[in-house]
């Protein structure tokens, strides 16, 4: 595989059994053989999202070469340190992670650093510390097409909610800051409740209920993740709002993740659209840029073979910002955006089976 203006060589839910059986813990799969050995630090095990990345890292470790030591940091970032010290003890080659908070990381990106562990951040992208590059996609470019989407739909006029991930997340950062920017600068006469929820589903269904009983003419709902689904179409029903499009009750619902509920749910009308982050390629390209590196290899800025981009976010940091289409029932273009069809064969959410 050749990257255009990069320099390189070519190099289930069974990791799910693999965690239980491991206790959570640290665990193997693969083989020695010669494949050299890294870690894979799994961010958290209780969302259809990150169920998926698990499923898919597996897969993709036999594919590229490399054999697992697999931990779960459950969202803490005090487990995600000590999984690090876990690795570091086996003698891995490299570390993939994707930290939820990311400023405290830094410490334990530093140690990393200086075992000469090379480490890859996935989805997430460090505020400091040096990691040798960034799985990642546009994350603001998600806010913004959430915008673009739900501003056409609403006429630009009319009120929406933004359910919130977490703001200590680059990715939180990120969705919110875009969506706001985009709708004061496109929409400014969409009236935006935004809702703080820390990637808590509870929460955001109970902050939801709370916007649509104070306002009930709120036609827009934004769900930064697919965290906030099942609640938000359970508090829609309760208020008689779970409708099909056509019906001038409908609350027209954004999501983010593409997991293939998601692309059920709009088949069926009862949201209409997401923004498809591609938990398999996040898998592949973790690990593939992780044997990169250990083969000392290097990267710069410039367009790829995988329709992605490598950006310099700052110095010394690059990011592979992976494709993430906004999928719609119709695949048409709203504000300039334009989408696919949720029933698409592209989209991974559709190929889990």
């Amino acid at each position: 595989m050749r990257l255009r203006n990069v320099l390189f060589s070519t190099a289930t839910v069974s990791a799910l059994a693999l965690l239980s059986a491991c206790g959570g813990g640290a665990g193997t799969a693969a083989s020695s053989g010669g494949a050299p050995m890294v870690g894979v630090d799994y961010p958290r095990s209780d969302t259809d999202f990150w169920n998926s990345y698990i499923k898919y890292t597996p897969k993709y470790a036999k594919e590229l070469g490399v054999a697992l030591k697999t931990t779960n940091s459950q969202n803490d970032v005090a487990k995600l340190t000590a999984n690090a010290q876990t690795f570091i003890s086996q003698g891995v080659k490299g570390v993939a992670m994707a930290p939820q908070d990311t400023a405290a990381i830094a410490p334990t990106l530093a140690q990393l650093e200086a075992k000469k562990i090379p480490v890859v951040t996935v989805d997430t992208r460090p505020d400091t510390g040096n990691v040798f590059m960034v799985v990642r996609a546009d994350n603001r470019a998600y806010g913004e097409k959430a915008c673009q989407f739900l501003g056409t739909k609403l006429g630009g006029k009319g009120k929406v909610v933004m359910l919130e991930g977490g703001l200590d997340s680059i990715n939180g950062r990120d969705r919110t800051e875009a969506f706001n920017d985009c709708m004061k600068k496109n929409y400014p006469d969409i009236k935006v409740f935004g809702e703080a929820t820390n990637w808590d589903g509870a929460v955001a269904a109970q902050k939801l209920q709370t916007d649509l009983t104070a306002n009930p003419d709120i036609k827009g709902v934004y769900m930064e993740s697919s965290f906030a689904l099942a609640g938000t179409l359970q508090v829609l029903k309760q208020k008689g709002l779970l409708v099909p499009p056509s019906d001038k009750k409908h609350v027209f619902v954004v999501s983010n993740d593409g997991i293939p509920e998601e692309l059920k749910s709009i088949a069926a009308g009862k949201i209409d659209a997401t923004v498809s982050q591609p938990a398999d390629l996040y898998a592949k390209y973790a690990l593939y840029y992780l044997k990169a590196a250990i083969d000392g290899k290097t990267f710069k800025p410039g367009t790829t073979d995988h329709d992605s981009t490598i950006v310099q976010v700052r110095p010394g940091l690059l990011e592979d910002q992976l494709s993430a289409p906004l999928v719609t029932a119709d695949g048409a273009t709203y504000g300039g955006v334009p989408s696919v069809k949720s029933d698409d064969a592209s989209l991974w959410g559709n190929n889990l089976g």
